[in-house]
């Protein structure tokens, strides 16, 4: 396994590009699975997640190619509608290709779900949802199979929202026969643009953006891109990843090809802090401040604070005067990153699955550590960056999982990262 080698005390100046948004990539990718003909999607990130969405796709029987960011898939000669066991159990979002394709084949398999290793990630809500459109399902000890000769539009209420299960649901209803309604769905960014480019194919979908979306089915027909392409709006989350680390190190930080109205709670967040934060059309410059305030955070779904981020902002907050208290809602178990932040010289107390307090400001030291998932993996990194001394970091496939070439494009702003490939 490669792991990270990585010098602490390195300050941070210049320019960093943000990405194509890793979760809008692979929706594409699955939507794909929806069309008669092939579909070319733009600014899509070369990481570990989209590969293995690239090899599912082609274990299906659709042809792939990729080229500078660039990918086309045709889904006319799909050949099978289940999922390979082992690709679809590395990550999470495997499940987003299930809709979609029992949309297009009136069937449809799968393992049980992987991925991050953070808390209960249920897929009820998903199973709840395609049972209110006709599929009868069967669980097995392996997974899951799907039946729906004839998927009908319903009226669907999502008891808690889930982002993957708006999304996986407005697919599977893009070919369903009727209209069917999404109520108390995710508001995210990624939804909105999907939305929009399935309605440039024929789609006819209503309210993406908004907690009430209205889908009218095409009754099975697939839609058709005709040479359309779709671009992958820039990656919030890294951009905010990138924001967390010029807090702690930008001297400054310039993060360009982004788009702050997605980041709006973090950046308030920041300036309650004191962070010194300048910002146009598509770019956010940050810099280091002599001193930090301590902020209370608490993760909200879209537009409120993304937990995706609140590992690197717990990381931030140890270095603030203070104590903070860090409250997780979206996922339980999101916290088990403390312990070895803790080992690092950070005090972290656990209160419970949801909740902890951060006190600072203290001093990191270099150690070894590994990373449980690519959020924390990146807080990490961050957490080596600022310690005093050489900090090795293991399992950086999850890292890899959601940042292409992170080590790479760190250096070129000042940091001192060695990927070595054991």
């Amino acid at each position: 396994m490669a792991y990270f080698i990585v010098q602490g005390g390195k300050k941070l100046k210049g320019s960093i590009k943000v990405n194509g948004a890793k979760n809008g990539a692979l929706k594409s990718l699955a939507a794909s699975l929806l069309f008669k003909d092939e579909i070319k999607i733009t600014n899509v990130p070369r990481i570990e997640d989209v590969f293995r969405a690239e090899e599912l796709l082609r274990k299906l029987g659709c042809e792939v190619a990729q080229k500078n960011g660039v990918v086309t898939v045709n889904p006319e000669k799909i050949k099978t509608a289940s999922l390979d066991p082992e690709i679809a159990k590395r990550f999470r979002a495997s499940i987003v290709f299930i809709g979609p394709l029992l949309a297009r084949k009136g069937n449809a398999s799968f393992p049980h779900p992987g991925g991050c290793v953070i808390g209960k990630r249920p897929i009820d809500l998903f199973l709840e949802g395609w049972r209110a459109m006709g599929s009868k399902i069967e669980e097995t000890k392996n997974g899951y199979t799907l039946s729906a000769p004839r998927l009908m539009g319903c009226d669907f209420t999502f008891r808690n929202i889930s982002v993957t299960g708006t999304e996986t649901l407005m697919m599977t209803a893009t070919l369903a026969k009727g209209k069917t309604i999404l109520r108390n769905a995710a508001s995210e960014p990624e939804i909105s643009a999907l939305a929009k480019f399935l309605n440039m194919c024929g789609a006819k979908i209503k309210g993406a953006g908004t907690h009430a979306i209205e889908i009218q089915g095409t009754g099975g027909r697939p839609l058709e891109a005709k040479g359309k392409t779709m671009q992958t709006i820039p990656d919030r989350i890294e951009a905010g990843s990138f924001l967390a680390l010029g807090a702690l190190l930008g001297d400054p930080l310039r993060i360009t090809n982004c788009d702050p109205e997605h980041l709006e709670v973090p950046i308030q967040t920041l300036k309650a802090m004191g962070v010194p934060l300048k910002k146009g059309e598509s770019w956010i410059e940050v810099s280091s401040p002599k001193k930090l305030k301590s902020v209370d955070i608490k993760t909200r779904e879209y537009p409120g604070f993304p937990t995706d981020l609140q590992s690197l902002f717990a990381l931030l907050l140890t270095q603030a005067e203070g104590e903070s208290l860090v409250h997780e809602t979206v996922f339980e178990g999101r916290l088990n990153y403390a312990e070895d932040l803790n080992r690092m010289g950070a005090k972290i107390t656990v209160c419970d699955l949801t909740r902890a307090l951060v006190r600072g400001k203290t001093p990191l030291r270099a150690r070894e550590i590994e990373s449980p998932d690519i959020r924390a993996g990146l807080a990490f990194l961050g957490a080596a960056l600022i310690a005093k001394g050489e900090s090795r970091i293991n399992n950086i496939y999850q890292i890899d999982r959601g940042y292409e070439r992170i080590e790479e494009r760190l250096n070129k702003l000042g940091a001192e990262i060695t990927r070595v490939n054991s």
